[in-house]
């Protein structure tokens, strides 16, 4: 029986390289001259530090065009509000959204069931098994998630005829 599965990961690796050029590009500019913005990525946590509200967006609007660069989603990320730091500085936060939340893959879930193609979809802790009799069924399967426009970005993977 053909099936595939819905995952959504973020390479770390690529997120580092992300965070080097960012970083390059901040050393290098102009207004950003004596600044001591910084990226930096602790686990799965993403850290951006700047010296006031415009170089903090400036920062995390370089970060933002490196993911691209590098092929990346910037749905990975969750960036919190502005905070204050130590020394006059403000801080900001994301998280790297790793796995499918349980909430996402239920309105997944839900729609192909009610779409009626005949496939079966199973949750398996944070990714999602969808198989069927027909490669067809599947790939209409792939089609409506994609029609969805989740903002968090899924691949479909591991696909098995």
């Amino acid at each position: 029986m053909p099936s595939f599965d819905i995952v959504s990961n973020i390479d770390l690796a690529e997120v580092d390289n992300a965070i080097n050029g960012a970083m390059r590009e901040i050393q290098s500019r102009y207004d950003f001259k004596n600044s001591e913005s910084k990226i930096s990525r602790i686990e799965h946590e993403i850290e951006l530090i700047a010296e006031d509200q415009y170089k903090i967006e400036q920062v995390q609007q370089i970060f933002r065009t490196h993911l691209v660069k590098r092929k990346l989603s910037s749905g990975s990320f969750n960036f919190s509000k502005v905070e204050d730091a130590r020394g006059g500085m403000l801080r900001q936060k994301s998280q790297i959204v790793q796995g499918i939340d349980r909430d996402i893959a239920q309105i997944i879930n839900k729609c192909i069931k009610n779409s009626k193609i005949k496939v079966q979809v199973a949750i398996r802790g944070e990714e999602l098994r969808v198989s069927g009799g027909k490669k067809d069924l599947l790939q209409k399967a792939i089609q409506l998630t994609k029609d969805l426009q989740i903002k968090q970005p899924l691949q479909f993977i591991n696909f098995r005829d």
